[in-house]
């Protein structure tokens, strides 16, 4: 019997990189359950600051109006995607009343647009799952028949500027009245456990069918690489002011001038983090990729990093793409940026200071085509895939009372 799951997220499903909200989705749709993600609400202000991009203006004349959007993936029947009509900007606000009194007028037009989208589908009982919102409906009210409630922490919300402003209070709340807690690094377990004595480490995982295509057979080399002569040192993902270390990029180009380093992701860096690396001929910015497209890039590479700042947000960071280079056969050169990441360092080139990472991009290189290493880091990304997450997260549902329902409905 498929399982109804809403899913509430602050990671929209068209997000230019690969999310954990949207890989959980896509493998619970896979095994046949039904799929409700209901993407963050625009503001109005963000809606009309990004009312030229070819995304938004797609959505402009049914948003403008305030109503909601639906979406079908036409490659995962079993999603459904629900856009929310927009609403009021005030994370710039302080605590206070007038805060609140508006968080809870954006909570109503989210929940209705939730509930009649539900209503016209028939969806009654069913998981709901929030991932990393606290700021509208962390929880549920009674009336939607939600048999269990998850909350999922993803990261340190203390640690951005935006999400510290509001964040913190708010989802200690959603964090106390959630059925179950999901938390994907130690630390997030060290740090929320005290709040929810139904709190969980499930880790980020990876879609192994995806990347092991990189290991399986050769795969197009990206056009963008064509007039390139490598070695290439390549990093996917985000390119944010907050988890990279940009001056080590900058030091690493330097003393690779006979490599050229590819960035692949979205840029929301401060331009005075990019900028020197845009001065050098041997970096090379590459936008945003969907990760369909990620393994034959990630085949072209020589070695992967993961050039993350060592500071209090990336010690609660249990990355994607860890998995994601893993299970392509990648060699990984990490800085020491987590107690999660350091677990890795069988098969990876765990660095404790700048100057060692700079020296260990040639040792990766030279391990990267190895057979043996590839089939071991492989082996590691197996036991890290999005099926057995899905496996444990039933195994904690099915054992905790007030998941039962919900249970017995998946069996």
């Amino acid at each position: 019997m498929p399982l109804d799951v809403v899913y509430h997220t602050l990671f929209p499903w068209e997000n230019p990189y690969s999310s954990i909200s949207r890989s959980l989705a896509c493998q619970l749709a896979r095994q046949g359950h039904r799929i409700w993600y209901v993407n963050p609400p625009y503001s109005w202000r963000t809606l009309w600051q990004r009312r030229r991009e070819p995304l938004t203006q797609k959505r402009w004349k049914v948003l403008r109006r305030g109503h909601p959007l639906e979406k079908s993936i036409p490659e995962l029947p079993q999603v459904k995607v629900l856009q929310p009509p927009p609403i009021l900007p005030i994370n710039f606000l302080p605590h206070g009343k007038l805060y609140e009194y508006l968080r809870q007028y954006n909570e109503r037009i989210a929940w209705n647009a939730v509930y009649q989208w539900l209503h016209r589908h028939g969806i009654r009982q069913f998981l709901y799952i929030n991932c990393y919102n606290p700021y509208y409906l962390p929880t549920l009210p009674a009336a939607a028949q939600a048999c269990c409630q998850v909350y999922q922490c993803v990261d340190d919300i203390t640690q951005d500027p935006w999400t510290a402003r509001h964040g913190p209070q708010l989802e200690r709340k959603a964090i106390s009245q959630a059925d179950v807690v999901w938390v994907t690094s130690r630390r997030l377990y060290t740090l929320k456990k005290p709040l929810n004595p139904h709190t969980y480490l499930l880790p980020n995982a990876v879609d192994v069918d995806c990347f092991a295509q990189a290991l399986a057979h050769p795969l197009p080399r990206p056009a963008e690489l064509q007039a390139l002569s490598g070695p290439f040192i390549g990093y996917t993902g985000n390119l944010d002011p907050y988890r990279i270390d940009y001056t080590l990029l900058h030091e690493v180009a330097q003393r690779h001038p006979d490599k050229q380093l590819i960035l692949v992701g979205p840029i929301n860096a401060q331009r005075e983090q990019i900028a020197p690396l845009r001065a050098l001929p041997n970096v090379h910015f590459m936008g945003p990729r969907p990760i369909e497209a990620l393994p034959s890039w990630l085949q072209h590479f020589d070695c992967t990093l993961l050039p993350f700042a060592c500071n209090t947000l990336t010690a609660s960071i249990y990355p994607l793409k860890i998995n994601e280079y893993l299970a392509a056969g990648k060699a990984v050169v990490s800085t020491a940026f987590s107690a999660d990441i350091c677990t890795f360092e069988p098969v990876i080139f765990l660095a404790q200071h700048p100057a060692q990472f700079v020296q260990l991009i040639d040792r990766a290189i030279a391990a990267d085509k190895n057979p043996e290493l590839q089939q071991q880091r492989l082996s590691i990304a197996r036991q890290n895939s999005w099926q057995a997450r899905v496996d444990q997260l039933f195994d904690i549902l099915s054992r905790h009372s007030k998941c039962k329902q919900l249970w017995k409905a998946e069996n």
